[in-house]
């Protein structure tokens, strides 16, 4: 028997994003792709009753803003899932984690100080090439990391992301109803 990790609360996801069409499919949107990915997926599951996904018609810097709409406590706050593209993961990665610092994500940034709190979950998902000895290709200094995260995936990493989507969904879904503990120690 599978227990929910809150009987009682609603789970909020907030994949961060840009909006407008020119950013629709840059890594930067990278969290607001997969969160959609996830709700096609959920539309028809279980899941639809338990989750509550923020649309965020903000630019990343103001995140915060339509968060804060929903996330009004330091308790709602344990319910948050926020789901966002991070260039110290290679492409095909995630990684869960909770109450750590935005690491310089400017749209976390926005959303700990909006909510006056870092307790709560991130999926991160790597955007970043790798070579194949897995070591990682950021790009070096403020224009080249602008310019890298504002650009398009490639066909070829486009595939990958599918895939990778998928793993993010069931990375939330193991949070909704098992903890998120158990899916840290199982996506990690």
């Amino acid at each position: 028997m599978i227990l929910a990790y809150n009987l009682f609360s609603m789970i909020y996801v907030v994949g961060l994003g840009n909006p407008g069409e020119e950013y629709t499919k840059s890594r930067h949107n990278t969290g607001k792709m997969a969160v959609e990915c996830f709700e096609a997926k959920s539309s028809k599951s279980e899941f639809r009753n338990k989750i509550k996904i923020i649309e965020s018609g903000e630019f990343m810097n103001h995140s915060g803003k339509a968060v804060v709409k929903y996330i009004k406590s330091k308790k709602t706050a344990k319910d948050l899932i926020v789901v966002y593209d991070d260039m110290d993961l290679p492409l095909g990665t995630i990684k869960i984690s909770y109450d750590k610092s935005s690491g310089g994500h400017k749209g976390l940034e926005s959303i700990i100080k909006s909510i006056k709190t870092k307790e709560f979950t991130r999926v991160r998902i790597g955007v970043s090439p790798a070579t194949p000895s897995g070591k990682i290709k950021k790009p070096q200094g403020e224009k080249e990391v602008i310019d890298f995260i504002l650009s398009n995936f490639t066909p070829k990493q486009n595939e990958t992301l599918k895939k990778t989507f998928k793993l993010v969904s069931e990375a939330i879904e193991t949070i909704v109803e098992e903890g998120r503990e158990i899916a840290m120690n199982r996506f990690n």
